[in-house]
């Protein structure tokens, strides 16, 4: 049974890779095929709102997002000007939490560098962007999953109502 329904949720999250691929990010080529339980890649003349997200490790030991808490409308477009200001590579991924849940399992048994519409990997001192639709309402997450990043407290909630 256990079998079954990790097969389910890696066809799951291999499908939302599948419909978050990189081409169309940004260029306004976006399809219904790219529609994901989050939303769908934005196009960069549609932002509605800049959020800077950084991202680093505490003097603590702990991995942190600034801000970590988000509340977004429906329908927005959101341009994330994610930037690493710590010491190592850090990720920003876009997703429910069970996705995400299910993915860092997956991290957790290999590395891998994200380039999706939905996430960017950052080397310390790099920045990227993440432009982003959300055209469904509820509780979503970005996340680093990089082994042991999220459960160091690298995560962020995102409402959207």
């Amino acid at each position: 049974m256990k079998k079954i329904i990790f097969t389910t949720a890696l066809l799951v999250l291999i499908g939302t890779s599948v419909v978050a691929s990189p081409s169309g990010l940004g260029t306004g080529n976006i399809g219904e095929s790219r529609k994901t339980i989050v939303g769908i890649p934005g196009d960069r003349r549609d932002v509605d709102q800049i959020v800077k997200v950084s991202m680093k490790e505490t003097d603590e030991g702990g991995m942190i997002f600034t801000p970590s808490l988000l509340n977004i409308k429906k329908g927005e477009t959101i341009k994330f000007e994610v930037m690493n200001y710590g010491e190592v590579d850090h990720e920003f991924i876009l997703d429910t939490p069970e996705l995400n849940s299910i993915h860092k399992e997956i991290m957790a048994a290999r590395t891998e560098t994200h380039r999706t519409p939905n996430s960017v990997t950052l080397s310390p001192g790099e920045q990227g962007e993440v432009i982003w639709n959300f055209t469904n309402s509820g509780d979503f997450e970005y996340a680093c999953l990089i082994p042991g990043h999220y459960d160091s407290g690298m995560f962020g909630s995102i409402t959207v109502q």
